[in-house]
């Protein structure tokens, strides 16, 4: 063999070795998106949960409570607010938010009736909600690591060239702006054991 036909076998070798490498690269990207679409699409269905448990909710309160009207309307508006259209998962999370203000404004006013808080209804609804909003906390967890998989190879050489040639972009985060959620719990020691304050 000549030293010309080698040197083929070796270029074509190379090229095919990163024409390979490209396609993997290109491939792990789609899965990823696909991914991160999945993981939304399942906080999504949660969100959408817990913005049909609030009517509910808010029904039970108001057989108690009908003269706080100002917080009934609150959660109304946050509620259409957060149950309407968004443009990503950063306008999601701030509708969120208010939702989640105003939802602590309608639980503040209901600890104020000691019969609606043993209403057997009011329990059951407030239980389904808790167990919603664990499910969107863990979701969130869930697609925001997908999310952070994507945007490192998005950013990282050399994936970074074949996600500028097929335009894969970064992904926002989900992320909470709860204070309640950011701060560290408080122990109070109240001579019966700690209680735990949020």
């Amino acid at each position: 063999m000549s030293g010309g036909i080698i040197a083929l076998i070796v270029i074509g070798a190379i090229v095919l070795i990163v024409l390979f490498w490209a396609v993997a690269q290109y491939n792990g990207f789609v899965r990823l998106r696909n991914l991160v679409q999945e993981s939304w699409r399942q906080i999504d269905v949660e969100l959408h949960r817990r913005h049909d448990l609030i009517p509910n909710l808010m029904e039970t309160v108001k057989g108690y409570a009908a003269h706080e009207r100002g917080v009934f309307e609150q959660v109304a508006a946050a509620r259409s607010a957060a149950a309407g259209p968004v443009s990503g998962p950063a306008d999601q999370a701030a509708k969120e938010n208010q939702l989640t203000q105003a939802l602590g404004r309608l639980f503040a006013v209901a600890e104020a009736y000691p019969q609606l808080r043993a209403s057997e209804n009011f329990g059951q609804l407030q239980a389904e909600l808790t167990n919603t909003e664990d499910r969107i906390a863990a979701g969130r967890r869930f697609y925001n690591a997908n999310v952070r998989t994507l945007n490192t190879k998005v950013e990282t050489f050399p994936p970074n060239v074949i996600a500028k040639m097929f335009g894969f972009q970064r992904a926002e985060y989900f992320e909470v702006d709860n204070p309640a959620v950011r701060n560290a719990p408080r122990l109070d020691f109240n001579g019966n054991g700690p209680i735990l304050d949020r």
